[in-house]
């Protein structure tokens, strides 16, 4: 089998726009989809979402401009050697490019073996229990209502952004637990990166009261002196934001130093699932669970459940709520079940069908390896 073309399309849908700080602008929410045609048509799929203020992405599928010409004319089965092929030698290359493709390229396997993903990645487990991840809302009665509207849809886990502001934040931690005392219900945290250590320490003392189960992104990823320092104080895990340590060996510095609680990755972060593998198996030697980011659209969240349920380690799938903005373009969509679980389809490949006719109407930029080479 030979790669006979690749096409790579930014959706840029009309949908709803959310924020998840205090501050920030409404974020576009950009849908980057790679197609990779086969001669023997055979296709793969895979896309990763981006997050911009202002206007769509374009730089991801732009970065691919670049790696395209050497993927036509490839063994679409031989993942390991093109993802080292892709991996740039000298300056680096958005990871969410590599991310796509990688992802295409597992889907394509799967479609071609004629099994789910997770299973080609030595996966006995079809489910995983799901949180809720919420965006900005306006105030503490809102989120309180919002829980409550997820719990009545069978969630038993929800994951708070708020203001980002320790007094604000604090407040909402105690009122939700307040709300709901019952300790089967988990509530998590994530603070985007905006606290310094002393505010950062007060917040995880308060939710450690509460009884939530992890502070995520307290402080800014590359602090990782701080993260020991706020983990070795705090009672309740500290998580890193899992967004800006995309190097292998990095992450395995930062491993070693045990500044974390637990890990966090995901497959648009760590060049796919070949690179995702690689960050979920040095967690596992280190003896931490890899709480992985499944947040984004229908084929990122899809391909981040494929790796959840192929491997060791991860705990929670991260539901992405409300579910309409994350599901253009999708015939099919991931939605926690009313048992608090996802569940993987049993199709082939990552099991999720496209709608290419709303794709085709979303499309703000297109590349095709027919006009590149």
């Amino acid at each position: 089998m030979k790669i006979e073309r690749v096409e790579v399309r930014v959706i840029g849908p009309e949908v709803q726009q959310f924020t998840w700080f205090e501050g920030q602008p409404p974020q576009y929410m950009t849908n980057t989809v790679v197609r990779i045609f086969t001669d023997e048509g055979v296709e793969g799929v895979g896309g990763v979402t981006n997050y911009t203020s202002f206007d769509f992405d374009r730089y991801t599928a732009e970065t691919m401009r670049h790696m395209i010409p050497l993927l036509v004319g490839a063994d679409p089965d031989d993942i390991e050697g093109i993802w080292s092929r892709l991996w740039t030698r000298v300056f680096p290359l958005s990871p969410q490019a590599l991310g796509a493709i990688d992802v295409a390229l597992w889907d394509l396997r799967g479609k071609a073996a004629g099994q789910p993903v997770h299973r080609l990645l030595g996966g006995t487990r079809d489910t995983i229990p799901a949180y809720a991840s919420t965006p900005l809302l306006p105030d503490v009665d809102a989120y309180l209502r919002f829980v409550d509207e997820m719990i009545e849809q069978g969630f038993r886990a929800v994951k708070f952004h708020a203001w980002c502001v320790l007094e604000k934040d604090t407040e909402l931690a105690k009122a939700v637990r307040k709300a709901h005392p019952d300790p089967s219900i988990t509530f998590m945290f994530d603070a985007e990166n905006l606290y310094d250590r002393q505010s950062a320490l007060a917040l995880a003392r308060e939710l450690a009261e509460q009884q939530f189960t992890w502070l995520e992104a307290p402080l800014p990823d590359m602090d990782l002196e701080g993260y020991r320092w706020l983990t070795e104080r705090s009672e309740v895990d500290i998580v890193p934001a899992g967004n800006w340590i995309v190097d292998l060996p990095a992450f395995e510095r930062a491993i070693e130093t045990r500044c974390w609680s637990r890990s966090r990755t995901d497959v648009t972060l760590a060049g796919g699932i070949t690179g995702a593998k690689r960050f979920m198996a040095a967690s596992e030697k280190a003896g931490l669970d890899c709480e992985v980011l499944s947040w984004g659209n229908t084929l990122v969240a899809a391909a981040n459940l494929h790796l959840m349920l192929g491997s060791a380690g991860c705990n929670w799938f991260e539901q992405a709520v409300p579910y309409p903005s994350y599901e253009y373009g999708m015939i099919d969509a991931i939605r926690t079940a009313p048992d608090g679980r996802v569940h993987a389809r049993p199709e082939p490949g990552f099991g999720f069908s496209v709608d290419w006719e709303a794709m085709e109407r979303a499309t703000v930029h297109r590349l095709d390896s027919r006009e590149l080479l």
